[in-house]
């Protein structure tokens, strides 16, 4: 595999595994709210994963925009 190819694929995994772990802590925080003692603040505890999960998915549809893999002719 090409260098330009494995950043590109490192890239999106990256990012595919930030929005997977955003997203199981938003579910965490809200269906067992009640149990996660260290955040007081459920609703600002929710809205920075949801900022994580918003630049996670930005920067995916970036990449996957303006660096596409090279077309196979």
């Amino acid at each position: 595999m090409e260098i330009d190819k494995q950043l590109r694929q490192a890239l999106i995994l990256k990012y595919q595994g930030d929005i997977a772990a955003a997203k199981a802590n938003i579910t965490i925080y809200m269906k067992n709210s009640v149990g996660i003692g260290e955040h007081p603040d459920i609703i600002a505890a929710i809205d920075e994963q949801v900022n994580l999960l918003a630049t996670a998915e930005d920067k995916l549809h970036t990449l996957e925009r303006h660096f596409e893999p090279p077309k196979v002719v």
